[in-house]
């Protein structure tokens, strides 16, 4: 086993699986579910080709080379704990966002209630595609439609509605967003001739729409809140989905983001 380089993680899930005796009791103090102890576990083994479980339907034993690791492991732990217990107590962590623009302006003038927690950072990623959460290119996304990848949490939070918005009901031209958004394509398709104006960028859409040259489709917690524009359609049914929060499986149980995620539950349902 000298020979072994050892990665600390796979050693402390297995020091909480040979002290819990099991991978139920052992996911509630690691935060990592069942299955994923199970595989850390076998990948482990194969690894350093030794078996350290035997595998009971009541739970799992060590195996002589499973003590034999274990003192080594518990040796590792106590030279390696102080030294991560002092970088965890200096160390912020960062809180990746990715939502939508409507959504990132919205979080944005709602800052304050979100950066109450000074051992986090937040990082918003305004993008109108969907980012890979599973390959980590953000931690939470705000979607709206629940996720179907294997590996991804998803939590619903409210319906979003639209309409379309203007200085008054006299405006007949409407500015163009481009890109593929549902709200993009119907747009599009009310347009019986050029737009007035397209833009890139759904934020210069809505500052159009208040200087009254144009009308904008808006989500209605948009429009409702932006001074001097009034809601000139109905609700656009077509339009209309479910947010949710979505995450991966093991990222949500980390505390950063489980805090994260309560504050955006609250602030986005309102």
């Amino acid at each position: 086993m000298s020979e072994t380089n050892f990665d600390w993680d796979d050693l402390r899930l297995f020091l909480a699986v040979a002290r819990s005796g099991g991978l139920a009791a052992a996911s509630l103090v690691t935060e990592k579910s069942a299955p994923t102890l199970g595989r850390r576990m076998i990948a482990l083994e194969r690894r350093l080709g030794l078996e350290l479980f035997v595998r009971q339907a009541r739970g799992y034993t060590l195996t002589e080379s499973g003590n034999a690791l274990l003192h080594t492991a518990l040796s590792l732990e106590n030279t390696i704990q102080p030294v991560i217990t002092e970088a965890n107590t200096q160390t912020t962590r960062r809180v990746k966002i990715s939502a939508g623009s409507w959504v990132s302006m919205f979080l944005s003038r709602n800052i304050s209630r979100l950066t109450n927690n000074k051992s986090i950072v937040l990082q918003f990623i305004a993008a109108d595609h969907v980012l890979d959460i599973a390959h980590r290119e953000a931690v939470i996304g705000i979607r709206n439609k629940r996720p179907e990848s294997t590996g991804l949490a998803g939590r619903q939070i409210n319906q979003v509605e639209f309409a379309v918005y203007a200085k008054d009901e006299n405006v007949v031209d409407w500015v163009q967003v481009i890109g593929s958004t549902p709200s993009a394509r119907w747009t599009r398709q009310q347009c019986n001739e050029s737009p007035a104006v397209e833009v890139t960028s759904p934020r210069n859409a809505l500052d159009i729409a208040l200087t009254g040259t144009a009308k904008v489709v808006l989500p209605t917690f948009v429009g409702d809140s932006a001074d001097g524009l009034v809601q000139i359609s109905d609700n656009i049914p077509e339009l209309t989905h479910t947010q949710w929060l979505v995450t991966h499986h093991e990222d949500r149980h980390q505390p950063e983001v489980r805090f994260v995620i309560e504050q955006l539950a609250v602030i986005l349902a309102e």
